[in-house]
Order: structure tokens, then sequence, then C-alpha cells
């Protein structure tokens, strides 16, 4: 296996710009003033919008797995609450901080396979007991990211495959466009002309429109239902953690698997996908550490978005690659903002209808999806590897608790290292 320098899909910046993490340089390698101005000169209603529909998509679907969870471990109203705030806020803390700080669109969230396996799991222990493993949870992949051992084991990956592994996470997106034609044909149908005209003669506002026709065909199909009787501050409940070894064979451990596995390897494979070179320890190390203090506030993990990020690093964000990281900010901002009243402003996003927050996730999506296709049969000696990736994604398999997009990554490098090795002959020195 070897590791390449990922190629910035074709329509990221204008042809023969530096990639994103060397805009501190000119051309001719001389330090450029103007190449990195401040966060409100580099703003643009583009990247904000990415932002905004990262949070609404993530909002109106992961959630829900989170708040099925509370449910299913009988959490009171106040814990269910906090909950909601310590997510919402270590995500946004992460989004604003890493995206500052490396200048990259770095999306965060919370562990949405994790929250699935707490549906099944959470109401076997005590909340108490939940608690300390979320803890040990968070304090295992800050040692796993500040170590370097999971940047080092993605850099084996193959371009080729990583490409693969973000179309195959993206292809139901895509085609929910045009699924969602067959149970609200006016909403989606509404998007996706509105997405395509928009496109035409105002490309970098494409997604404002879809998404402000998606609306207007909700509401004149009595398709939204918000309804918000109040607003009121979320209140954090501490929890102190109890530690036992059932919680942590049973929640613990396959949390760290699948956080890692299907949330932090595929978020790291985007932002290599679109041309960008994410600093693993940093990253990773940086959600765990956040993870683990708000674990007693009902965090049970903080990781690497994959979807959400796909919005905002594609070129729908900006087209420029150094001032996506604007639209991380956003996002950053949009979660610092609901979090802070808990579950109270999440009725607002539960209220849109389905099939909106599909089409509009699925116009904002085109631009990643296609870069990723193009990345996957760039090299001919990879596609068919990039293939199995792919398809094995796409597939939406799930064993033993992790996601697809682990097993399309581990059968695309198995299916590269039986293609590519070179075979011994009997004319090759004996070894």
């Amino acid at each position: 296996m070897s590791s390449k320098t990922p190629t910035p899909h074709p329509d990221a910046a204008p042809s023969g710009s530096a990639p994103p993490q060397r805009a501190a340089e000119a051309a001719d390698g001389s330090p450029n003033p103007g190449a990195r101005p401040g966060l409100f000169r580099d703003a643009s209603l583009s990247a904000v919008l990415a932002g905004f529909v990262a949070v609404v998509v993530s909002y109106s679907g992961p959630l829900v797995i989170v708040l099925a969870a509370a449910s299913a471990g009988h959490l009171n109203t106040a814990q269910t609450s906090s909950w909601v705030w310590a997510i919402s806020i270590g995500s946004g803390l992460t989004c604003i901080g890493l995206s500052l700080r490396t200048k990259m669109p770095v999306i965060t969230a919370w562990s949405t396979p994790g929250a699935a396996l707490l549906v099944t799991s959470l109401g076997a222990y005590s909340y108490a007991e939940a608690i300390g493993a979320f803890i040990v949870t968070g304090l295992v992949i800050t040692l796993v990211g500040l170590t370097g051992v999971f940047g080092w084991l993605m850099r084996q990956v193959p371009t080729a495959v990583v490409s693969a592994m973000l179309a195959g996470i993206l292809f139901s997106f895509g085609t929910g466009v045009f699924s969602s034609l067959k149970t609200a044909p006016l909403i989606a149908g509404s998007v996706l002309v509105a997405y395509l005209l928009a496109k035409r003669w105002l490309p970098r506002y494409a997604v404002l429109v879809a998404l402000a026709a998606g609306v207007a065909a909700s509401a004149v199909s009595s398709r939204l239902d918000i309804h918000l009787d109040r607003i009121e501050l979320a209140k954090p409940v501490l929890t102190t953690p109890e530690f036992s070894l059932a919680s942590l064979i049973g929640i613990a451990v396959p949390m760290i698997l699948a956080t890692l596995a299907s949330q932090n390897a595929p978020g790291m494979a985007v932002l290599t996908a679109s041309g960008y070179e994410p600093k693993d320890r940093l990253l990773i190390g940086s959600t765990g550490l956040v993870s683990t203090a708000l674990a007693p506030f009902g965090s049970h993990a903080i990781n690497l978005a994959a979807i959400t990020a796909a919005i905002c690093t594609g070129p729908e964000s900006h087209r420029d690659p150094r001032r996506r990281y604007v639209a991380g900010v956003s996002c950053g901002a949009f979660y610092l903002l609901i979090g802070a009243f808990g579950s109270t402003l999440v009725v607002l996003f539960a209220g849109l209808p389905k099939e909106l927050v599909a089409a509009v996730a699925g116009v904002a999506l085109l631009g990643a999806l296609a870069g990723g296709l193009t990345g996957a049969v760039k090299e001919e000696k990879d596609r068919e590897a990039a293939l199995i990736t792919f398809l094995a994604t796409a597939s939406g398999v799930t064993l033993f608790g992790i996601g697809s997009a682990f097993w399309g990554l581990l059968f695309g490098v198995l299916a590269h290292f039986i293609l590519t090795r070179r075979r011994r002959t009997p004319t090759d020195p004996a070894k």
C-alpha cells in the first residue's frame, strides 16, 4: 500500500493555486500577507449557509437517535436536555476552535453509531455507569489521537480508496433527492429545479435558493409542523461517574471502535479527499479531550463528522478552498446557539419534512460526491479496489456494530493489497 498526496477537486480552486494548507505563501514561496486575512474578510454567504445546512442535517437526523437512546435509558427531561447541551456545545467549540486553528473547514459532531449503540444498551446500566464509560471512551480516543497511531494507519490507505469511501458515504444522499420525489414531489422537485436554475445563473447561492424553494413548497403543501411553546436556556446536569467492568465492556469498548472506525476515519477521509492535509494528532486528540471534559454532563462522544463535513468542504461552500474554513466556524456558531437552549429549539428542525432535509442535503453534497467519484477512478490500477470500497460503503452494511464506511475501507485496502502486490517469478532472487 502507498500513501499519496491528495489531489483537490478540480472545481475547488483556480488552476495552479497552492494547496489550502499553504495559503500563507505566494507562488514564489515568499510570504503572502493577503493570503490569510481576518475571519470577517474571508466570510461569504455561501460558506455561512453551508455551515447552517450542516447543522440542519445534524439536528433533523442524528439527534433523533440520541433522543431515542435517552428514552431507552429512562433519562428524565433534565438529563436529556443536558445531554443535548453537552454534545451541541462540544461540537460547536471544536468546530470553531479547530477551523480557526487549522484554517480548514473542520466539522465535528456527536457519534451517531455510538448513539445507536446506546439505544439498545443504555437501559442495562445505571446512568452514572454510562457516564463513567463515556469518560473512558474520551480518554482512550484522546490517547489514540495524540500518539499518532490513528493518523499513521489512515496514511497507509491509497488515495483512490479514500475517495471511493467518500463517494460511497454520500451515494445515498445523492439518490435521496430523487427517492424523495415519490413521497413529496412538490418539495423535492422544487429543491432540485431551483438548485439547477440557480447553479446556472447564481452558482454561489444555489443551495440557498434550493433551501428557500423547498421551505416555500413545504409551506404551500402544509408540511411544515413547527410548534415552539417556549424558549429557555439549557441547564447542564453534572453526574458523578461510576465505573464498572460491565459498562466498560458493554458501552466503552464498542463506542471506541464505532467512533474511530465509523466517524473519525471517514471524517479524516473527507478532508483528505477535498485536498486538505488534516493533522490527525490535533483533530482526534482535541475531540477526545472535549468529549472527556463534557462526558459528566452527558456527552457520549464528539468526533469528526463525515456527511455534514462534505457539505462544508466542497466547492458549494466556496470556490476558494482557503476560505471554506468559515463554514466550519459558522457550523460551530449555530451549534452553540442551539445548544444553549438545550432541546427546546430542536423542535424547529424536527418540524421540517424529511424529504426537504434529504433533498437539500443531496444537492449540497453533489460537488463532494463528484469529487469522490473522480478521485476513485483517476488511477486505472486502483479502480477495482476503489469500486469494491464504493460498493461496500454504499451498501450500508453493518457488522459487529460497525458501519459500512469502515468495512468499505477495509475491503478496499485488502483488494488493493491483493491486486497490486508484485508476484514473485522464478527469476526473482531468493528471499
